[in-house]
């Protein structure tokens, strides 16, 4: 299917199930709320056929461009239908299941995944590694015929709601911290995992940190090589600011638009929404061009640090109108409207942090792309 006939047909569905597809809560919801109106949305759009466009078919797809499943996260976040965030994790951890796991493995899982029956999470970050992912130290020890899984991950997105991880593990003992590390794919219900989630400043426990005490993991759930798991780890970060970025893109326009159209004539200096606006639109302009390259067969790589750090700006910049437009109400208005702005609002904080911190952003760009000097 083309994109335009897609595009059409998406549109037209969507209006016609307006009334099913809708929030049952007002403003931000719960955490619970949020995740039961994510299911319904990909049950609903799997059944009809949409989320299985630009997916291969050997594992429950389609075929198509990647340039659907663009379309199609931009016009449910559009209509406020789902969290990008969430909406979008598919979009990050599908591609390497499909590029890594056994055939049989992704053609069983992935369909779960697209149609909302499961929730997976990505376990990289740990406890004092910060961005250098490198230094992770979670093992995994082969025992027979199946590995025993030690560690800690944390900053885990959804991992209470997770049936699957796909996590990264010290296998191997080499002088190079970028070797010797293996992807596996975990059962989430497997005896020994324990997971806590951690309450941010919003008020949301969006992440868990997750402890793995002699996890046994069997061998068919490598993705990949062993001891190859850096280069997938390398395929799979690019994701998160590809197509993701896209729909949180959308995100953000229509949050501007709707923060414009409410706050009180005079309150919102002319200047900054000019530039919120400016920001939002080099984003949203870099992030097609990403999905044009996707579309193209090209593969992403460090350049899609440019797209993180264009989209973590255009949000803080965005937010930062919210204090003034909105004043007292962002901070002590009780209902459901406030609510939302301020939980938004304070997550727009840790934009310059989650996906790679922007330090970490720039620092590849200077090197990698500009050639000011070699990694260390």
């Amino acid at each position: 299917m083309e994109l335009d006939e897609f595009k059409a047909a998406v549109d037209v569905w969507l209006d016609a199930q307006a009334e099913e597809l809708a929030c049952t809560f007002e403003g931000i919801g719960t955490l619970d709320q949020q995740m039961a109106q994510l299911r319904k949305v990909m049950q609903l759009t799997y059944d009809a056929g949409f989320m299985r466009m630009g997916w291969p078919e050997r594992v429950g797809g389609l075929g198509g461009s990647n340039l659907l499943r663009a379309y199609l996260g931009e016009v449910l976040t559009a209509r406020d239908l789902v969290e990008p965030g969430f909406y979008s994790m598919p979009e990050v951890l599908a591609p390497t299941m499909i590029d890594y796991a056994p055939d049989a493995l992704a053609a069983e899982m992935v369909p779960r995944l697209l149609r909302g029956e499961e929730i997976w999470c990505q376990g990289f970050s740990e406890p004092g590694t910060g961005s250098n992912l490198a230094s992770l130290s979670c093992r995994a020890t082969r025992d027979g015929d199946a590995w025993r899984l030690n560690g800690q991950k944390v900053w885990t997105s959804l991992a209470q709601y997770a049936q699957r991880c796909v996590l990264l593990a010290r296998t191997g003992t080499t002088e190079s911290a970028h070797k010797g590390i293996t992807a596996l794919f975990i059962d989430m219900d497997s005896a020994g995992i324990t997971v806590r989630p951690i309450e941010t400043m919003n008020g949301a426990q969006e992440f868990s940190e997750v402890f793995f005490d002699d996890v046994v993991v069997p061998l068919d759930r490598v993705l990949g090589e062993v001891n190859h798991g850096w280069s997938i780890a390398m395929d799979l970060l690019p994701h998160e600011r590809s197509t993701a970025l896209w729909h949180r893109a959308a995100y953000l326009q229509r949050r501007l638009e709707q923060l414009v159209a409410t706050a009180p004539a005079g309150s919102l200096d002319p200047v900054a929404v000019g530039e919120a606006t400016e920001l939002l639109w080099s984003l949203r302009a870099r992030s097609r061009a990403t999905q044009r390259r996707l579309a193209a067969g090209e593969t992403l790589g460090a350049e899609t640090s440019i797209d993180k750090v264009l989209v973590a700006t255009a949000e803080q910049a965005i937010f930062d109108l919210v204090a003034d437009g909105l004043g007292t109400d962002v901070v002590l208005g009780d209902d459901p409207v406030s609510q939302r702005w301020r939980a938004e609002f304070l997550y727009s904080r840790a934009a310059t942090i989650y996906g790679g911190s922007a330090e970490i952003q720039r620092n590849i760009i200077a090197r990698r792309l500009l050639d000011l000097g070699a990694d260390r």
